[in-house]
């Protein structure tokens, strides 16, 4: 025993000393460099080839396409990487091991198989079961896995938010696949049943744009650098090593899911949508605006920034200040004070704003809740308008487990704000303190009114059926529902279980709005 060291003490001492030895991450030595082909070589391709003549037209513009389908969201990944043919890099906060999960998979192993360079990165927050088909598609020699912030202990994560809770804490939130330095995929979406419409839980309305032009090779150097970063480590020095018949078991695994009634709805958007045929020959009406990429440096996922350099910052300068309108679109949404105060300030200035984000019962983050609701009296008194999506289904969303599976509903997880009707956001970014200060984001302005008023035509159309609307009455909240020809006012969160509230209002009393 150390001599006046008490034996209790002296054990936690001990405990300590060995988590945080079998928690250590490898050295970053030896790890291989690579970069995306130079855009110049990127006509060379396929796709290059086939866009190159509506760049020419459009100089300096970018090409982009509303992404708002699920299906065909699908369809355009897959058919995006079977139209590869010198690289893939593809980056995404999770990715389930469901169907959409195993077919998108197996495509990239096919890119793979054909000379395609793959690079996989992936947050290992939302990698979740897959790691023996990681480390097996990492083997191949054509397809490279790194994991950001990844955690030692595979099967007790829990121990490595104890023992370095500041980097655990911190997780890559981009989402993007580019084919060729050439034409890009971004937006909202993870990669998973829930996001494609096809599950029997939560389906997240979401957004994605497609891109060609400029943003693309800005978008392949930020790849880069977060490829480069002190945060994504090789697989093989994180994983265990793979079994051999791994690849084989997904291959068959994707075969039989190929056949499977319940992937259908899938396979029939792949077969049937033409969304990448028809920008090869100049037929998709894409929309053609200056486009501006907004993107976190990697260091954020250790901490390591200034606050110049957050995306919050510079998504704040290249949208500019509002003056007629901002529809805030978030699935997530913690104005906190600072926000508040200028969402308020704008609206009593005269500028229309409108925020629509999920309600209570919608929610499959109950705490995150808690850090909007106090702001809804202050937000309303000020003008501002606001909406919380309804959950469609007969199940609350679960958030335990695998994921938002297993509970029917559908609930709101695009990101998106319009500025003034002229000036549109699409991408990862939540408005709330963890996109903020913890989480890296990667997203777009665009400048198109042609964009914005799509995406504030929902506010118009859609969402007075879709949501509650939220007034005060005698300085009482209450959530007016349209159902039909009927108006109904609500005095408590609609839908929401005494659990689901009970666990709002107990996050409330804490002090962790900065974890939201």
């Amino acid at each position: 025993m150390i001599k006046g060291t008490p034996a209790p003490r002296l054990l936690v001492v001990v405990l300590a000393a060995v988590l945080l030895a079998g928690c250590a991450l490898p050295p970053l030595k030896h790890r291989p460099t690579s970069t995306a082909i130079p855009v110049e070589q990127t006509r060379f391709t396929p796709i290059g080839s086939a866009i190159e003549d509506q760049l020419a037209a459009h100089p300096g513009k970018v090409g982009a396409y509303l992404l708002a389908d699920p299906s065909t969201t699908f369809a355009a990944l897959t058919h995006l990487a079977r139209n590869a043919q010198r690289t893939l890099d593809v980056q995404y906060y999770i990715w389930y091991d469901d169907r959409s999960g195993t077919l998108l998979l197996r495509e990239l192993l096919d890119a793979a198989k054909r000379g395609v360079r793959v690079r996989l990165l992936l947050d290992d927050q939302g990698t979740r079961e897959l790691d023996p088909e990681l480390a097996a598609l990492n083997d191949h020699p054509n397809f490279e896995v790194r994991l950001f912030n990844p955690f030692m202990a595979r099967n007790a994560r829990w121990i490595e938010f104890l023992t370095r809770f500041e980097r655990s804490n911190r997780r890559m939130h981009n989402k993007v696949l580019i084919a060729d330095n050439a034409a890009l995929i971004s937006g909202g979406r993870n990669i998973g049943d829930s996001y494609f419409g096809s599950t029997e839980g939560f389906l997240f309305s979401d957004l994605d744009i497609l891109a060609i032009g400029p943003v693309v090779d800005n978008v392949s150097r930020g790849f880069d650098e977060y490829w480069q970063s002190e945060s994504a480590y090789p697989a093989e020095q994180i994983l265990d090593p793979a079994d051999e018949d791994v690849l084989e078991k997904m291959d068959w695994e994707a075969d039989a899911l190929s056949l499977a009634p319940h992937t259908q709805d899938l396979l029939v958007a792949v077969r049937e949508n033409y969304v990448i045929g028809n920008l090869f020959r100049g037929k998709l009406g894409l929309i053609w605006a200056p486009t501006d990429l907004v993107i976190d440096p990697p260091a954020k996922g250790l901490g390591a920034i200034e606050l110049e350099d957050l995306l919050t910052l510079d998504l704040r300068k290249k949208l500019g200040v509002p003056q007629k309108s901002v529809d805030i679109i978030s699935s997530f949404f913690v104005p906190t004070p600072t926000l508040t105060e200028a969402l308020s300030t704008l609206a009593q200035r005269g500028v229309r704003v409108r925020v629509l984000t999920n309600s209570l019962d919608a929610t499959d983050m109950a705490p995150a809740h808690s850090g909007y609701a106090r702001y809804r009296e202050p937000l309303l008194e000020a003008g501002v308008e606001l909406y919380e999506m309804k959950r469609v289904g007969e199940k609350e969303p679960d958030s335990e487990g695998r994921g938002p599976f297993g509970s029917p509903a559908t609930t709101l997880h695009a990101k998106a704000v319009v500025i003034d009707g002229k000036r549109v956001f699409i991408g990862s970014y939540n408005v709330d303190p963890r996109s903020v200060l913890l989480n890296t984001e990667l997203g777009f302005v665009i400048e198109s009114t042609e964009l914005a008023s799509a995406i504030s035509h929902t506010f118009d159309v859609h969402v007075p059926e879709a949501a509650y609307r939220l007034e005060l009455e005698e300085g009482e909240l209450r959530w007016v529902e349209q159902r039909d020809d009927e108006i109904i006012r609500h005095t408590i969160e609609p839908g929401a279980g005494l659990k689901k509230r009970a666990t709002s209002w107990l996050f409330s009393l804490m002090p962790v709005e900065w974890l939201l």
